[in-house]
């Protein structure tokens, strides 16, 4: 037999290896961090999906914003999904993260709840406001305010307002700034609080019926699907991003939660 012909059986059974080898193999689940509440709730589905598809995931949830970045960015996740644009950018600027957004995934308009008015219109003097200690999400919440009148914001801050951006506030209200994860137990203390859709939702608030205002479907909030910079290629991470974004799992946002978390690809 000549060494010629055998060459030419290598390559062929080479060639055979590489075809029948599977194209995206695992040696173990995609990681996947995610908070409590709606964004768990969409990956149960995602996970079924891709599980349909041969792609493993293990979801973990965390408590606060965060712990997911810092475990992405460590090494522990292979992608998180709970967090917009904003607050990403935030993030990698105050920490020194390299993380990108690869995918939008859903928006979760913030609202305005309270347990003591039913308009803001009836806010006294010296109302006490819960919002969000994080930069993004409390200058997202000091901007619905703006929007209702409420105050005037320095407009030079653009989505980065703080308390101390606040140049009118003609009902001396005074800003009270916790974990946002907090502001819902915070409502019997406030007189009205801020306070993100999937925690109202987590703490049996209904968005669609106990907000007393919210953002418009216009808000450039929308979530992300977020991977460390070197991994934005990944063939594996691309297909979940494909799962994720498929008609099955935009038909569950769509019946799940009826308008209160939207789509937002």
């Amino acid at each position: 037999m000549s060494i010629k012909f055998l060459k030419s059986l290598a390559a062929l059974a080479l060639g055979a290896a590489v075809v029948t080898q599977p194209a995206l193999a695992q040696d173990k689940p995609l990681k996947i961090g995610v908070t409590a509440g709606p964004h768990a709730q969409i990956f149960d589905v995602v996970k079924q999906e891709a599980a349909k598809q041969g792609l493993e995931l293990k979801v973990i949830e965390f408590s606060d914003y965060v712990q997911p970045n810092a475990a992405l960015a460590a090494g522990d996740l292979d992608m998180n999904g709970y967090q917009h644009q904003p607050y990403l950018d935030s993030a990698n600027a105050d920490r020194g993260y390299k993380l990108v957004s690869i995918a939008k995934t859903v928006i979760f308009p913030i609202g305005i709840y309270s347990k003591k008015v039913k308009d803001l219109k009836d806010l006294k003097e010296g109302a006490q406001i819960g919002i969000p200690n994080d930069p993004t999400n409390g200058g997202r919440a000091l901007l619905l305010l703006q929007e209702q009148g409420l105050i005037k914001l320095d407009p030079s801050v653009g989505l980065k307002a703080t308390p101390i951006d606040v140049v009118e506030n003609p009902r001396n209200l005074r800003f009270v700034e916790l974990d946002a994860a907090q502001l819902p137990r915070s409502l019997d203390d406030t007189d009205a609080s801020a306070v993100n859709t999937n925690f109202a939702m987590e703490a049996g608030l209904d968005p669609n019926k106990d907000a007393i205002v919210r953002e418009s479907s216009e808000s450039p909030y929308a979530n992300v699907l977020v991977v460390r910079e070197q991994d934005k290629a990944r063939p594996d991470l691309l297909k979940l991003v494909s799962i994720y974004q498929s008609p099955a799992v935009k038909a569950f946002i769509a019946e799940k939660f009826k308008g209160a978390v939207v789509a937002a690809w």
